[in-house]
């Protein structure tokens, strides 16, 4: 069963940097996880122009950094400066500790990205950072970019997760990736699609248990991402952000949802 989500309550104003945070488990309904196994949250972030994040640590969390358009300024201890944009994907698998700091620069764009954190197989692996280049999008055909290691994908997390993105043509019918074994994630970053009797508007999400067959319906041109995760494969919980102590608990949600709409759940200083 097409389990659907709406935009996510958690949306959080820094100044700057604004992120609304997806809990992929809280479309179940009666999960005590804000993850769904091994992928812990989807987090769209934005960032004004001239606005930079400090230096900062990340420990057991794999964190890809996904920009469809716009450009995310990235520096650390250990490789120096990278960009990340439209041609270039990275991948920090934080491990034991991880120092790196975000910007962009006052004549950049706004960027509007998902970064994504998956929980590693267990914990304090060893550090390391991925960047490249990533292959041109075709429309309307699914690009595969990160998998579990020795998989296909040109970048790897440690756990079973796998990601793909799509830009869809208005009118285009394709299908969801699919494997066994694999329940399927989605989120609409921009645009609109039927999927399953349901149609899903930008910011919207959905989760397929157990996985399948599903076909997807571009309303309108749209910008859809896809997660084939193993909900029974071993995790660490330690993550800095991926498992925050401060994100609700997933009661407190379903009470909100239920009493009132709250836009901001999760206050950290």
């Amino acid at each position: 069963m097409l389990l659907k989500g709406g935009r996510t309550l958690i949306v959080r104003d820094m100044g700057g940097f604004i992120i609304h945070a997806n809990m992929p488990g809280w479309l179940l309904p009666r999960t005590r996880d804000h993850g769904h196994g091994p992928l812990a949250m989807v987090v769209e972030s934005i960032l004004r122009p001239g606005r930079l994040i400090a230096m900062h640590e990340h420990r057991n969390d794999e964190i890809v950094s996904w920009v469809p358009d716009g450009v995310m300024r990235h520096d650390d201890r250990a490789t120096g400066s990278l960009v990340i944009d439209g041609r270039h994907l990275m991948v920090m698998n934080a491990g034991r500790s991880f120092w790196h700091s975000e910007e962009t620069l006052p004549n950049d764009p706004p960027l509007r990205m998902l970064q994504i954190f998956v929980r590693p197989r267990e914990a304090d692996l060893e550090p390391g950072i991925q960047h490249g280049p990533v292959a041109p999008a075709a429309p309307n055909v699914w690009r595969h970019l990160f998998g579990p290691e020795a998989g296909d994908a040109p970048f790897f997390v440690r756990n079973a997760v796998d990601f793909f993105d799509i830009r869809l043509d208005e009118g285009a019918l394709v299908e969801f990736p699919s494997m066994p074994g694999r329940d399927l994630y989605f989120y609409v970053f921009s645009g609109r699609i039927a999927a399953g009797n349901e149609v899903f508007a930008e910011g919207e999400q959905g989760l397929l248990p157990g996985g399948g067959t599903l076909s997807l319906k571009a309303e309108e041109a749209s910008l859809v991402v896809a997660f084939l995760v193993d909900p029974a494969a071993p995790v660490t919980r330690k993550g800095t952000v991926g498992d925050n102590p401060k994100i609700p608990p997933a009661f407190a949600v379903r009470a909100v949802k239920k009493l009132a709409p709250l836009r901001r759940l999760w206050r950290t200083k």
